[in-house]
């Protein structure tokens, strides 16, 4: 039994057919520019809270989020690991230390707020604390 290497009797074998016999053509274009796109940096956006932002990269980007700015323990954490090179494992353990510490601050916040969340930040605060409580033995 000899092996062929010839594929022709296979319909629609090879990359380099004709152009209209290939299946992907209509993919195969470059799209479209979209017109009126701006090129270069957008605008710079203005700073209204405190920006933490990395020590490899001078200054801010011109678009950032302003949804949750530092504060607290949880910012002060945030500014330590600020100070931290990206490529340092502390500044990521601090990032993530510094979330956790921020929900236990929500869950703080809200049971100042309504006494109706207070019961619930309660149970929450008791869940942690047993955990804690069982993985320290």
């Amino acid at each position: 039994m000899a092996i062929t290497t010839d594929r022709s009797d296979i319909l629609g074998w090879g990359a380099d057919l004709d152009r209209a016999n290939r299946p992907a053509v209509p993919m195969e274009r470059t799209p479209a520019r979209l017109e009126g796109a701006r090129e270069g940096e957008p605008a710079q956006q203005a700073v209204t809270v405190e920006v933490l932002h990395s020590v490899e990269k001078p200054g801010i980007t011109p678009v950032f989020g302003t949804s949750n700015p530092p504060r607290g323990l949880s910012g002060w954490m945030r500014r330590r690991a600020f100070r931290r090179s990206e490529s340092d494992i502390r500044h990521w353990m601090m990032l993530l230390a510094a979330d956790r510490v921020n929900v236990v601050e929500g869950l703080l916040a809200d049971a100042r707020k309504s006494p109706g969340a207070r019961s619930a930040a309660i149970v929450c605060a008791g869940v942690l604390v047993g955990a804690w409580w069982m993985r320290r033995r």
